[in-house]
């Protein structure tokens, strides 16, 4: 691929109008859109226009990407040509003005012979670290919303680490600490002895206050209402839920009912919400309701967006794939939705949790040093 500075020089990419100015690029490289006329009044005509023109300054930050594990049962790919065995490539990131995505570590269910949970996450973290390298034109490892935002201003698409299944760290906290050194950005609390039905143990508070110690985010996605609620409590820094939509419009085990929505925003959480068929509905305007939904019960600075992409999850046939972004941001302008607000959730809130996670930590690192506890000693 083209260097970046080359893609800059070049007015034909860039985007350079007649005055010498040159309109933004979209997250990894590719043409930007066509200037608009200030002092033209957007109407709904106008919508896609108004959509890539939002989505020049504010793209899509992607909550949940399955890319990591896709790509293990792939004997070759070539992202930047693109793929059909997959949802996901870097031209079709590129025109659904994609800026930073959540690639998620899945880890294979116990087997009798023993947990590979742990060795499972290392290879994972090990083959996006290659991608990325591979692909360093269009991609860059992000730990942060400031790496977020750096990778952004390159051109780049900022490629977040998690999350992983708590069950990575093998009741470990030196673990924690070690998968958070190799890049690892969020935790899913759920599937292990000290965050299950009836909440957290005093373990699993410690790996709480540890995770805000180092600034890993907490996933409660399929955790237990008793497990959210008491890390909505403890935890200094914000939680998100990266694929629930809301269960007043569709009853799904993930999904999460006005209370503890209403929770989320008083905490000031983040809800991602999947472009999912069987969490939120198979039609386009099924998924805009759920981001409405949110939007009115946790508010609009808690709600997000998680694409879902190159997972078993079916999605609406006009969001088969990671191009489709602006589709669903004509759907909210046309629903009435204020710009600022479509600005959040495509962008702006997942960066505020990020800037959260982070303060959180430098907070927590001058009062403690790191944890020395153990599942043996806490949970006996």
């Amino acid at each position: 691929m083209a260097d970046l500075q080359d893609e800059l020089d070049s007015p034909a990419e860039a985007g350079e109008n007649d005055d010498g100015h040159v309109a933004p690029l979209p997250p990894g490289g590719g043409p930007a859109p066509e200037p608009s006329d200030p002092d033209r009044e957007p109407d709904l005509r106008d919508g896609p226009e108004r959509a890539r023109a939002l989505l020049a300054g504010h793209p899509v930050a992607d909550g949940y990407s399955g890319l990591p594990s896709a790509l293990r049962e792939l004997p070759w790919y070539d992202l930047e040509l693109g793929d059909t065995g997959l949802e996901t490539d870097l031209p079709r990131l590129r025109a659904g003005w994609v800026g930073a995505q959540f690639w998620s570590l899945q880890v294979p269910d116990p087997q009798p012979e023993g947990d590979r949970s742990v060795s499972s996450v290392l290879e994972q973290i090990d083959l996006v670290k290659h991608v990325v390298a591979r692909y360093s034109g269009g991609l860059r490892v992000a730990r942060d919303a400031s790496e977020t935002t750096d990778a952004r201003n390159c051109g780049r698409i900022a490629t977040l680490i998690g999350p992983a299944s708590a069950r990575a760290i093998g009741d470990s906290l030196g673990a924690l600490r070690s998968l958070h050194a190799l890049g690892l950005s969020s935790l899913t609390l759920s599937g292990t002895s000290w965050a299950g039905e009836d909440g957290l143990t005093a373990f699993g508070e410690e790996v709480v206050r540890e995770m805000n110690r180092l600034g890993v985010l907490v996933d409660l996605s399929g955790a237990s209402a008793a497990t959210a609620r008491r890390v909505l409590a403890i935890s200094k820094a914000p939680a998100l839920w990266t694929r629930s939509g809301a269960r007043a419009l569709r009853e799904h085990p993930a999904n999460l009912d006005d209370g503890l929505l209403a929770a989320v925003g008083e905490t000031k959480g983040l809800c991602l919400v999947p472009l999912s068929a069987d969490r939120t509905g198979p039609t386009l305007g099924d998924v805009a309701d759920h981001l409405e939904h949110v939007r009115r019960i946790a508010g609009p600075e808690c709600v997000g967006i998680s694409g879902m992409y190159d997972t078993s999850s079916a999605h609406p046939g006009e969001l088969a794939d990671a191009s489709r972004y602006p589709r669903l941001v004509v759907e909210l302008l046309g629903r009435g939705w204020p710009e600022a607000d479509v600005m959040a959730l495509t962008w702006g809130n997942v960066q505020r949790v990020l800037r959260g996670a982070d303060f959180t930590a430098r907070a927590a690192r001058e009062r403690r040093g790191a944890s020395t506890a153990t599942i043996t000693r806490l949970d006996g």
